[in-house]
């Protein structure tokens, strides 16, 4: 099954070679990376784009995110997509699902919705 970033990491792939972003963690990696005579906006988290298309950047992200979060959905549903983030978040090992209900609070998915699928499933994954 795939994770969000699966959905996402296409579409923000093209988002920054059509923007010119970059990333850089250092000044060196800066120097390799950036473009002569352009003026960079750093957007956080080492993420730097070309000054002129810095909303085009922030707005195409937001729109990938949103539009992954309903692909996810439409392709698996979300009783799966709740399991395999409980799985991912080693509810079932720690018996806590709030890592879960944050990982999905922008998902049309509830609390509720998470612990029942979570005390559904308990018996099946619990048994370490």
């Amino acid at each position: 099954m795939k994770y969000l970033s699966d959905y996402m990491e296409a579409k923000q792939t093209a988002l920054f070679n059509r923007t010119g972003t970059i990333f850089a963690f250092s000044q060196k990696q800066f120097e390799e990376g950036r473009k002569d005579d352009v003026k960079y906006v750093n957007l956080g988290q080492g993420m730097l784009t070309e000054k002129p298309f810095v909303e085009e950047v922030i707005n195409g992200l937001d729109k990938i995110y949103k539009d992954s979060i309903q692909e996810d959905l439409k392709e698996n549903g979300k009783d799966k997509i709740i399991l395999r983030e409980l799985q991912n978040h080693e509810a079932f090992y720690v018996g806590n699902i709030e890592d879960t209900v944050h990982k999905l609070e922008d998902y049309p998915i509830t609390e509720d919705d998470i612990s029942h699928i979570f005390q559904k499933n308990w018996a099946k994954y619990s048994d370490y």
